[in-house]
């Protein structure tokens, strides 16, 4: 059985005893829409059908985790609050090594928490696998490629919810992005290539900008290029106009390391963008919000200060 990849190369191997089903659905009442109204741009080809599996080896605070794999009809899903409505949407981009999802850890437990705090989330099932694979050795050619099916999906996805903004009760201008690993990536690249659509437009939604109110950006990789200096990744062009931003990671992260956030840190502070960086001693990768007794399982809380001290929530 090929390996689950959760991040960006750590992987779980997946046994007899994982619980295996098909296309991912979320919980009832609510639905996934399909953000392509036809075939999506630039398909690629996948190994097999989609299919979402749940490790009971692998647990992340005692918890397995489930990932979805390839995924060739990306959607999205409203988690909208139950009760008090700030009017900020967040479209979450889960991990996954741009080969898999962790749909749940990284994803339908970021809805929860976001819904609790009055803002509205939207789940992106972005397509997966979406950069050149080589399925042969299981090994990337090129970590630092635009992910174009992935980017492609996250354009449409904003676009989509600035259209359907005033019918889902969002303010058009507080919509923002957060993702984790490979999804804090996608943050990165979709902060900095707003500008034009990277495929040709399909309707009114591909019209508003796609660029994010805000981006949060939880143990990103792909970011620095490696070598003493802290190089950022040219294929993320920070300028002025990349929105404020908050990163947080951990120092003992042995799959990305904090070198990713640090690059990215440095180069939007040059910028003059408002960003806020928390490196935190221990943590590793792929912690999502499961609680646990160490420090940085506080980083939702920091979060939603930093959402009042940039005027997307009240203080």
């Amino acid at each position: 059985m090929k390996p689950l990849i959760f991040g960006l190369c750590v992987v779980f191997a997946f046994g007899d005893a994982s619980a295996q089903t098909n296309v991912w659905q979320p919980s009832p009442g609510h639905t996934q829409i399909a953000i392509w109204p036809g075939t999506p741009p630039d398909t690629q080809p996948v190994p097999g059908p989609e299919t979402t599996k749940t490790d009971s080896h692998f647990l992340i605070a005692g918890k397995p985790v489930a990932g979805v794999t390839n995924v060739t009809r990306p959607t999205m899903t409203v988690y909208s609050p139950a009760g008090k409505n700030t009017g900020v949407a967040v479209v979450v981009f889960p991990g996954g090594g741009f080969e898999e999802l962790a749909i749940d850890l990284e994803g339908t437990e970021v809805c929860d928490w976001l819904t609790s705090k009055g803002i509205t989330c939207v789940l992106l099932k972005y397509r997966v696998p979406s950069l050149p694979y080589d399925w042969h050795c299981d090994c990337r050619p090129n970590n630092h490629a635009t992910s174009t099916p992935s980017l492609e999906d996250a354009q449409r996805t904003m676009g989509l919810v600035r259209l359907h903004a005033a019918e889902w009760h969002i303010d058009p201008h507080k919509i923002g992005v957060l993702g984790f690993s490979a999804g804090g990536y996608l943050v990165a690249e979709i902060s900095t290539k707003f500008a034009r659509r990277l495929y040709q437009p399909v309707d009114a939604a591909d019209k508003e900008s796609c660029r994010p109110d805000f981006a949060v950006g939880v143990y990103p990789g792909h970011l620095w290029v490696g070598g003493n200096a802290y190089g950022l990744n040219p294929n993320v062009p920070v300028t002025h106009r990349t929105p404020p931003t908050f990163l947080v990671q951990a120092e003992d992260d042995n799959v990305d390391g904090v070198n990713q956030s640090v690059a990215y840190y440095i180069a939007l502070k040059n910028a003059g963008v408002p960003v806020e960086l928390h490196l935190y001693a221990h943590g590793g990768h792929a912690f999502g919000l499961r609680r646990t007794k160490l420090p940085i399982t506080e980083w939702p809380q920091l979060v939603e200060t930093w959402l009042g001290t940039i005027g997307m929530i009240p203080k």
